[in-house]
């Protein structure tokens, strides 16, 4: 028996179409083998695709599972605002909070309409702090990056931070050097069996005359993607680590800040972060982004 699925090719954190950070979606997964949506992400080869099965729960609306080119992820910033901007559209959801399980957890996500188009709200997983990496780690990071120890910002830990899915933060000083990095990718995988978290996100600090207060860049070549344009999970701990080391102003409650990433790759796109503050340490973080569906298709496969 023949199955037809929707398929969509999604740029999220962006309204303008070749930019931001490309997501694969199919909509009506229910019937697709683990095996099935690896091959599926794997001929899309975007960093990720995102797969909505019905749920089987009152606990959550939907059920999303998320894969690299190579691999299962337990979730995905920007693949989840694609997944909720194709179902809104599907749908014509009003404003609206839906419930996703993931493989970080059940998790909340705001459905803005606004203009006759959707913004898309992620409420992020539990805020962990990981290990410092120091030492000889320290060392292979800096080699593999192909920046010294001068060009960090002073007196930041280089640390991994999740919010469920880990990323290791590393704050530099120079924009003009975050955008020259040539990272030697083999190094990096290696040291990620090694430490034990895939994903690198180097950022530096815009002075607050500008709106946007980040720019970043994040190299995961152990999960096949060398480098990924606009990542939530990598601006969303950025925001936790940002607030619990005092690197940043805020009111007590909460911290925003917009990001931009992706300038390195010609892909621009720009991600907003909130982080809800108690006793001075973050204990929620949220992403918002933007969205534009590049191609709807129809994906026909014998069940």
């Amino acid at each position: 028996m023949t199955k037809k699925y929707n398929l969509y090719q999604i740029d999220s954190f962006t309204k303008e179409k070749f930019t931001g950070n490309p997501a694969g979606v199919i909509t009506n997964a229910d019937g697709l083998t683990a095996d099935d949506m690896q091959k599926i992400a794997r001929e899309l080869n975007n960093s990720e695709t995102a797969f909505i099965f019905s749920s089987d729960s009152n606990e959550y609306d939907v059920y999303v599972r998320f894969f690299t080119p190579v691999n299962e992820v337990p979730i995905c910033g920007h693949a989840t605002i694609a997944a909720h901007y194709a179902r809104a559209i599907e749908n014509n959801l009003d404003t609206s909070r839906v419930y996703h399980r993931t493989g970080a957890g059940i998790l909340p996500v705001d459905i803005v309409k606004e203009n006759d188009d959707y913004k898309i709200v992620m409420t992020q997983g539990k805020i962990e702090f990981g290990s410092i990496i120091d030492g000889v780690n320290k060392k292979t990071l800096l080699s593999a990056l192909n920046i010294s120890n001068d060009d960090l910002l002073e007196n930041n830990d280089v640390q991994i931070v999740s919010t469920g899915h880990s990323k290791v933060m590393i704050g530099i000083k120079s924009i003009e050097t975050l955008n020259k990095m040539k990272p030697n990718y083999y190094e990096l995988s290696k040291l990620s069996r090694i430490i034990n978290c895939n994903g690198y996100y180097v950022f530096t600090i815009n002075p607050e005359v500008s709106d946007i207060l980040i720019h970043g860049r994040m190299f995961a070549p152990a999960i096949g993607i060398n480098e990924d344009p606009v990542t939530g999970n990598a601006n969303g701990p950025l925001g936790a680590y940002l607030v619990h080391h005092n690197i940043v102003k805020h009111n007590d409650s909460l911290f925003k800040f917009k990001a931009k990433q992706g300038e390195a790759m010609k892909r621009p796109g720009i991600i907003e972060v909130e982080v809800k503050i108690e006793d001075k340490e973050p204990v929620e973080v949220k992403i918002l982004g933007n969205a534009v569906i590049l191609f709807k298709s129809e994906l026909s496969l014998e069940n």
